[in-house]
């Protein structure tokens, strides 16, 4: 891969991907959107978390310019394949089985505030900004869009997305875009905090209650209690739902 993203694994097993383009300010153009979508797709399965970060002062800037300037005459085809690639990877960030955490240092505009949406814990810096500004530009933030909603909800979407106003970080975690915020130099401990309390919880558990709260979503209970039932009762006759339980009678660390 060429260094506009790394993929790296640790002791503890978890990934780092790092958009390595500072220069543009982690902007995306159709190689970054390729190559972050090949780490993504890289990412080994047994991995316990995920980290989406970035090099620079800039999270990301969403659509780099002078990738915009050479869409401008486009037809809609290619436009369409232009779509379906950043929506694919979306989607393959949306799909990682494990915890997905975004270190937000910067801005994060557009594509790059959807990512932090699509995240299922961002922790941001009190330096962070946010804003959805396709509007502006005559486009709309479409792609991004089904993350957004069901991060924040329609209200709060509609209000970023017709005014394109950027928000800070305090307002992005009072609306829920922002799990956590910290001073910038406590930022990568508080990744690291987030991180220290994934790898706490067992691994396969810890995936089935992200997939959990996936399959529970906008449905009523009365649909989803035997499901409920079910998940339960199948993880504590597991191996890892009996060595978590002995764990805790007999005082110990579990053994995974």
């Amino acid at each position: 891969m060429s260094e506009m993203v790394t993929l790296s694994t640790d002791s503890r097993g978890i990934s780092h991907i790092t958009m390595a383009r500072s220069e543009r300010k982690n902007a995306f153009d159709a190689a970054l959107i390729a190559e972050l979508t090949a780490a993504i797709r890289r990412v080994d399965r047994s991995s316990r978390a995920v980290v989406l970060q970035s090099e620079g002062d800039t999270f990301s800037a969403g659509a780099d310019v002078e990738w915009m300037r050479g869409m401008a005459d486009y037809s809609l085809d290619d436009n369409v394949a232009d779509s379906k690639a950043l929506a694919g990877m979306f989607r393959a960030l949306y799909d990682l089985e494990m915890p997905l955490v975004a270190r937000v240092q910067g801005a994060a505009i557009g594509g790059g505030a959807g990512m932090v949406a699509v995240a299922d814990i961002a922790v941001a810096s009190t330096e962070a900004s946010f804003a959805f500004t396709e509007t502006r530009l005559g486009i709309l933030p479409a792609v991004v869009s089904p993350y957004v909603v069901r991060k924040i909800g329609a209200a709060r979407a509609t209000a970023l997305f017709v005014t394109g106003s950027r928000i800070d970080a305090k307002r992005a975690h009072e609306i829920g875009l922002v799990e956590r915020l910290v001073e910038p130099t406590d930022l990568d401990a508080a990744v690291g905090r987030v991180l220290d309390a994934i790898v706490s919880g067992g691994p396969k558990a810890v995936n089935a209650a992200k997939r959990l709260v996936r399959e529970l979503e906008g449905r009523p209970i009365d649909e989803v209690t035997e499901l409920t039932i079910k998940r339960i009762a199948e993880i504590r006759v597991s191996h890892e739902g009996q060595e978590g339980l002995r764990a805790f009678l007999e005082r110990r660390d579990p053994r995974w």
